[in-house]
């Protein structure tokens, strides 16, 4: 008997941490931490392990808070659609206000580890919570322009970085946020592509013009060519301390390729596995361009 109380205990422990881990989107949120890092180690010659833990912690507080208000946000729209039906909110499995304490305990304490690096990279934590819960979250059924306002949340955390190891937001960190904006557009519109039925369902317009069309991956293709463009941009120099070998933007230009190439596969053939190897490529661009310039970095 006191053997099944505890695997039910187990069991009922296991399924709460499985709902919080849904409920701040662990996967993202380690991303977004990865992108952080990747951001400070740029702007260091010497790195304080102290301040790079402070800043993995306080960024993955600030995106784990971020993401819990979008799902109280989103509790009815996410019962809709396939996707999402099964999270915690929906299900009834967790109430709002758990989830409500759960997001403002993670504000808290991310900002709090943030101001202790530096006031200015507490203070891009806050804008983008704020930004992303407060005007893209609403915005999302309105109008296909909340993709742009949620790629400024989005490039946060890679500029978040250069500012927690500098103090200082100027044109290096500048360059770092606009190549992570420029990313997001062919990324999530990739994705609005692959959910484009499940996102009308639920009142969602996420792909420009509102439409699955040609004229949408004409904007994906122009997207990832100035994502490009901006990547590769710092091998000009013109970008203060933040600059790269010539062999990086190559490598850099031909991973963007990679993008540009299914961009224009789906292009020709509107169909979703293209659009799904578009979306894959775009997680490996991110993901092994901000590998590249920290290796280029440590080449200098």
């Amino acid at each position: 008997m006191e053997s099944t109380v505890i695997t039910d205990n187990k069991i009922s422990m296991q399924a709460i941490f499985s709902d919080f881990k849904q409920l701040t989107k662990v996967g993202l949120s380690l991303s977004v931490v990865f992108s952080s890092v990747a951001g400070y180690l740029l702007a260091v010659d010497v790195i304080n392990y102290f301040t790079l833990i402070m800043l993995a912690i306080g960024g993955f507080f600030m995106v784990g808070a971020s993401n819990a208000y979008n799902q109280i946000i989103e509790k009815d729209t996410d019962a809709i659609m396939k996707r999402t039906q099964n999270r915690p909110l929906p299900t009834g499995r967790m109430s709002v206000g758990v989830a409500l304490t759960t997001a403002i305990l993670f504000t808290i304490f991310g900002l709090s580890i943030l101001y202790s690096i530096n006031p200015k990279t507490a203070l891009f934590g806050a804008i983008s919570i704020f930004l992303y819960t407060s005007v893209y979250t609403p915005l999302k059924p309105v109008t296909p322009l909340s993709v742009f306002v949620g790629a400024i949340p989005g490039a946060i955390p890679f500029m978040l970085g250069w500012v927690a190891g500098t103090n200082h937001f100027g044109l290096e960190a500048g360059f770092l946020f606009m190549i992570q904006f420029f990313w997001q557009f062919p990324h999530f519109w990739a994705i609005g592509w692959l959910q484009f039925e499940e996102y009308k369902k639920a009142g969602f317009n996420m792909l420009p013009m509102k439409t699955k069309d040609k004229g949408a991956v004409k904007q994906i293709i122009f997207y990832t060519i100035i994502m490009i463009l901006v990547s590769v941009a710092p091998v000009l120099k013109l970008s203060g301390l933040f600059y790269i070998y010539p062999i990086t933007a190559v490598i850099i230009a031909l991973l963007g390729g990679l993008m540009l190439f299914y961009a224009i596969k789906l292009h020709k053939s509107e169909d979703n596995v293209d659009a799904r190897k578009l979306m894959l490529s775009s997680v490996l661009y991110i993901t092994l361009v901000q590998i590249v310039y920290v290796v280029d970095k440590f080449l200098h």
